[in-house]
């Protein structure tokens, strides 16, 4: 990327796209139908002065509830409005982020042009932070035509967007294509390594490699695509390989490596977009769908802004398309809790109900602390700087990069109009299990490297808390995991790249011994549960409240500690929860009960046992006060230890001593 001093032209900064033929339930993301009207402050202006809820505040306007006509998409930019109908390009992939170009980038005027066939109307549209909606400009065409709408970005502080609509008059009106450009003095595009990283999951790499095959356009700027494999069952030997591969024209590496979890993956992509002399690295998950044309959005917003940033895609719900799972991420600072959405957003809103034009919190720019591997483009620049993700095999590593990254003077930027669909986290349960390591170690390493407070804030505190939850939960094997964790925060720095390939095996091995760690596919491989075992009346049972929270832990652990289980509930379960139902707070009050998994695939059986309790309960205790104790000789020693766990010449040491099976 390099700049020109004296001279400006007009850049292309978005393109208008449309789903592509597979992507039927993910129109209302692109396209929908109806007018411009979204949210409108109420007339009375001192009312609108009350400081109340914007929902008390705001009236909702629908579009009509009408998707757009899936038979009216002709392609990836083009699009037909049938005659008295308007569509309305104010969507989540259509709309032009205005506030996001205005805080990062140097741009300040942009246009949108429009080229159109038929007769109809263009109207363009404007929002505030407030998600006011304001008509800016328009015409009518009739013919062939190139309509161009000049604009500026200087009224978007804190928010807002730009979009326009289209209406069919007396016959019907095509839009061929349409983009947003802007007065730029950017005179190259950065060179960007696209790289996934995989463990047995091919069909999914193999499903985005065609994906981004299909659309070459966007790649032009693409200077490989690196699959980091580190599994058994490989992407190179699954068919269709070979055709995909010369389709994308020699862009295609595949690295065999060992399994060195999300972290090794990611690290190997940062470290060769390094060596191979890329601008930025766009770090994609395996298990995802990708948008193709969010490539081009988040390499084009990066090589505009004013100081180098990480910029990141959102994620969608892989399974409820028009559901976008999370907008923007923040860590708490007191709790260092990862994956909180900023306080100005909803989790999980879905595009089909409401519209980005009735969504007032949509309209507020949202600023964060980090954004998913999911889909996340580094400056190289930037690597080279703080270095590479810290070898915590899975979990943390995004999180704790952007706050590194923060620290040094970079900020993360997640970009509305660019993401991925993935599975996301209320389909999983991974503080259950072996991924309870991880979580455990690696949020107290994250704590003891960048919280601001005396010991941490609170995250001892709510970690032995998590443990009184696993224990009266009897999940013994999910919290033997979380004490080896600690024994590994004590144990230092050092160890964390030469565990990387074995540690995953050894919390494995540990199932043997759980009955709450073996998964059966059926619950009737289970025994029966006799009638009226289970907790008294059977009815739902509540949260604690707040108050009366630690008295309930105290009366529970002690309940647990003296009363032994009977023996009719080590043969047969009390009772069967699915995954939804599965609650600390639920299963304290069962001795055995069969629960589901997050992913639906199998079951487990949880028995309780006063022993391990006792013994996991006061070792786990112990483990906090000595973390608690030393906790400003760890951190240190783990702040320390960072520009060296982090380097290249690091990473390059463990790739080499991790190879994989090759070919």
């Amino acid at each position: 990327m390099t700049v020109t001093e004296d001279t400006s032209a007009w850049r292309v900064l978005q393109r208008v796209v449309l789903p592509s033929p597979d992507q039927t339930d993910t129109v209302s993301l692109y396209a929908d139908a109806g007018s411009a009207n979204g949210i409108r402050l109420r007339e009375n202006d001192e009312l609108a002065r009350t400081p109340k809820q914007p929902e008390e505040k705001l009236q909702m306007f629908s579009s009509g509830g009408r998707e757009a006509h899936f038979a009216d998409l002709l392609g990836r930019h083009s699009m037909r409005v049938r005659s008295g109908e308007q569509v309305s390009f104010g969507t989540y992939f259509n709309a032009f982020p205005a506030s996001y170009w205005r805080r990062w980038t140097s741009v300040r005027d942009i246009r949108l042009v429009v080229k159109t066939s038929g007769s109809g109307n263009i109207s363009v549209y404007k929002s505030n932070a407030r998600g006011s909606v304001q008509r800016v400009d328009g015409k009518h065409v009739e013919g062939s035509a190139v309509s161009e709408f000049e604009l500026s970005l200087k009224p978007f502080g804190d928010g807002g967007w730009y979009w326009f609509d289209l209406a069919g008059s007396s016959g019907e009106l095509v839009l061929d294509h349409a983009e947003w450009e802007g007065l730029s003095q950017v005179s190259g595009p950065g060179q960007v390594t696209l790289q996934i990283t995989t463990m047995n999951k091919p069909e999914f790499c193999l499903n985005n490699a065609r994906i981004l095959s299909e659309n070459l356009d966007v790649l032009k700027d693409v200077k490989e695509i690196l699959i980091v494999d580190q599994g058994t069952n490989q992407v190179e030997d699954q068919d269709g390989f070979a055709g995909i591969d010369s389709a994308l024209g020699g862009k295609l590496r595949v690295i065999n490596q060992a399994n060195l979890g999300g972290s090794g993956g990611f690290a190997r992509g940062m470290y060769e977009s390094v060596e191979n002399g890329s601008d930025y690295v766009l770090l994609l998950d395996d298990d995802i769908v990708i948008e193709p044309e969010s490539i081009l959005r988040l390499l084009t917003f990066a090589d505009h802004c004013r100081k180098p940033s990480i910029i990141g895609g959102h994620m969608f719900d892989l399974y409820n398309r028009s559901v976008l799972h999370t907008f923007g991420e923040v860590v708490n600072p007191h709790r260092i809790v990862p994956a909180q959405p900023h306080a100005d957003m909803d989790v999980r809103h879905d595009f089909s109900i409401a519209n980005l034009r009735q969504t007032a919190w949509l309209h507020r720019r949202v600023d964060v602390d980090y954004n998913g591997w999911w889909m996340c483009l580094i400056p190289t620049k930037v690597i080279r700087e703080i270095g590479l993700s810290l070898p915590l095999f899975i979990k943390w590593d995004d999180a704790e990069y952007g706050l590194r990254a923060r620290e040094a003077g970079y900020s993360t930027v997640s970009l509305p109009g660019a993401a991925v669909w993935h599975v996301s986290w209320t389909d999983k349960d991974d503080l259950v299990g072996w991924q309870a390591y991880f979580h455990a170690r690696n949020r107290m390493i994250t704590t003891l490297i960048h919280s601001p407070y005396k010991k941490g804030g609170r995250v001892l505190r709510e970690s032995v808390q998590d443990d009184v939850k696993h224990l009266v939960s009897m999940q013994y094997f999910t919290e033997h995991g979380r004490i080896e964790a600690l024994k590994d925060v004590l144990k230092g720095p050092d160890v964390l790249h030469a565990s990387l390939g074995s540690k995953l095996p050894e919390i494995n091995a540990l199932k043997a011994s759980y009955s709450d760690a073996q998964l059966r596919e059926n619950v009737d491989d289970f025994p029966t549960p006799k009638i009226g075992r289970g907790p008294i009346g059977g009815a739902p049972i509540g949260m604690p409240s707040k108050k009366e929270l630690v008295p309930w832990g105290i009366r529970t652990v002690a309940k647990q500690l003296v009363t032994t289980p009977g023996a009719e509930s080590l043969e047969r379960p009390q009772g069967f929860l699915a995954h939804r139902d599965n609650r600390w707070f639920r299963l304290a009050h069962y001795d055995s009960v069969v629960v589901s998994n997050a992913e639906g695939t199998g079951a487990s059986w949880y028995r309780r046992d006063p022993k391990k309790l006792k013994a996991m309960l006061t070792e786990a205790t112990g483990l906090h006060m000595r973390i608690f104790r030393e906790w400003e000789r760890l951190a240190e020693q783990y702040r320390e230890a960072l520009p060296e766990l982090t380097s290249l010449e690091a990473w390059k040491r463990t790739f080499d001593a991790n190879p994989g099976a090759g070919k």
